[in-house]
């Protein structure tokens, strides 16, 4: 039979170690995109990408274990966007990805927040649903998949397959919150 879990922090916590990981992730990203350009055909960027996305695993972990805050539900998707639109931005810049998709996928994040934003000041959340999940993994797995220097350097087509994957579940989570929305009483 296993004990209540005591949670240490409040919702109204800022001083975390859950919101310390992802501070640091969101420092890594200048970090991790020198690093790619300085070095594109080293394994060195895959690796560091590999850290920051098992990172991003251990600050929900210990959140869920210690205490969800409000400034980490705020701060940790804002990680997640800024090293995956770092990730995207250093891989267009080397020629491995697309850029029109990168685009649309900025745009809807964009939008999503400012809508997310207006929503949230009428009272209401919008939790993040299976598509958005998904999109989230499908943008990590290709931006791995990019860095791998044997793959990432000679096989675009199939990483760009994966980037519009990643558009398309960006868009259909799009509308979900849209409609999740109109669902939701405050």
């Amino acid at each position: 039979m296993s004990t209540p879990q005591r949670l240490i922090y409040g919702p109204s916590a800022i001083a975390t170690p859950a919101n310390a990981i992802t501070v640091l992730r969101i420092c890594f990203a200048p970090v991790f995109v020198l690093l790619l350009l300085s070095s594109p055909t080293s394994i060195v960027p895959f690796w560091l990408w590999a850290g920051l996305a098992l990172s991003d695993k251990a600050d929900g972990y210990i959140a869920r274990r210690q205490g969800v805050t409000r400034s980490g539900a705020f701060l940790d998707p804002l990680a997640d966007k800024i090293l995956v639109f770092a990730a995207f931005g250093a891989l267009f810049v080397l020629h491995r990805i697309d850029g029109l998709p990168v685009l649309i996928m900025g745009l809807r994040e964009v939008a999503v927040s400012v809508y997310r934003t207006q929503v949230l000041a009428s009272g209401k959340s919008l939790p993040a649903r299976l598509p958005g999940k998904l999109k989230m993994l499908v943008q990590i797995l290709v931006i791995g998949f990019a860095l791998i220097p044997f793959v990432g350097q000679h096989d675009h087509s199939l990483i760009n397959v994966g980037v519009w994957i990643a558009v398309v579940l960006a868009l259909v989570s799009a509308v979900q919150y849209f409609f999740d929305s109109k669902s939701i009483k405050a």
